[in-house]
């Protein structure tokens, strides 16, 4: 006859150390499931490396051809302005003129004198970003031959850009993820705990933005970082 005592016994051992088992595996659980997500931010003002600058300037007339020619000698007065300041032919663009011919809208209501209007972009695309602002401040000279470079057009405002993001990522990542850290540091020390390995980490997206409305040329680059730490007892 069995000793169903002893069955029941072995039985219920067996119980107990699975319940054992389980609880551990579940306290070993909800610990690894105690995390802090923080947010550390990096940021810098750069130069501009690149400038692109649109030299606008309009003329009026009834004779095509005399436009033409008019802007023909115009052109040429501006490339030389520019290439006399350093500026070479591969960063300078002429484009064709556009034309407007008043007769030919019937919607017209334009009362002038002149039926041709055209405008004329010489665009200078460049990395001498210094040297294109100072040739700014000198446009006067353009207006002393007669060229007014027109500048209140929305559509041809002077941009500037940075293109050197590739070689700043690397120091501003780690200055976020440092910045990450002494925050989930902080997080850890007031709430009794340690700060265990990352769980998860998000660079973020970098954006750059002109330093102020003044100074488009100076950009303010910004990255935030999102890291989530394990907490441990």
């Amino acid at each position: 006859m069995k000793n169903y005592r002893i069955e029941a016994l072995i039985v219920a051992v067996g119980i107990v150390l699975f319940g054992f088992v389980v609880k551990s595996a579940v306290n070993n659980f909800i610990e690894k499931e105690r995390v802090v997500s923080v947010k550390g931010l990096a940021e810098t003002d750069v130069a501009a490396d690149l400038v692109v600058w649109p030299l606008v300037y309009k003329e009026a007339g009834n004779d095509p051809t005399e436009m033409y020619e008019t802007i023909t000698r115009k052109n040429a007065i501006i490339v030389d302005f520019l290439k006399s300041n350093g500026i070479t032919d591969a960063e300078i663009s002429v484009s064709p003129p556009s034309v407007y011919d008043k007769q030919a809208d019937r919607y017209n209501d334009d009362r002038s004198a002149y039926r041709y209007k055209a405008s004329s972009v010489i665009t200078v695309t460049s990395k001498k970003v210094d040297a294109v602002r100072a040739m700014m401040q000198q446009q006067g000279e353009l207006l002393k031959q007669g060229i007014a470079i027109v500048g209140d057009e929305y559509q041809y405002r002077v941009a500037y850009e940075f293109t050197g993001l590739n070689e700043i990522k690397p120091a501003m990542i780690e200055e976020a993820t440092k910045n990450a850290r002494s925050a989930a540091e902080k997080f850890a020390k007031d709430s009794d705990s340690s700060l265990g390995k990352i769980r998860n980490a998000n660079q973020g997206t970098f954006t750059i933005t002109d330093s102020d409305a003044n100074t488009p040329y100076i950009k303010h680059v910004r990255v935030v970082t999102t890291v989530t730490y394990y907490l441990e007892n």
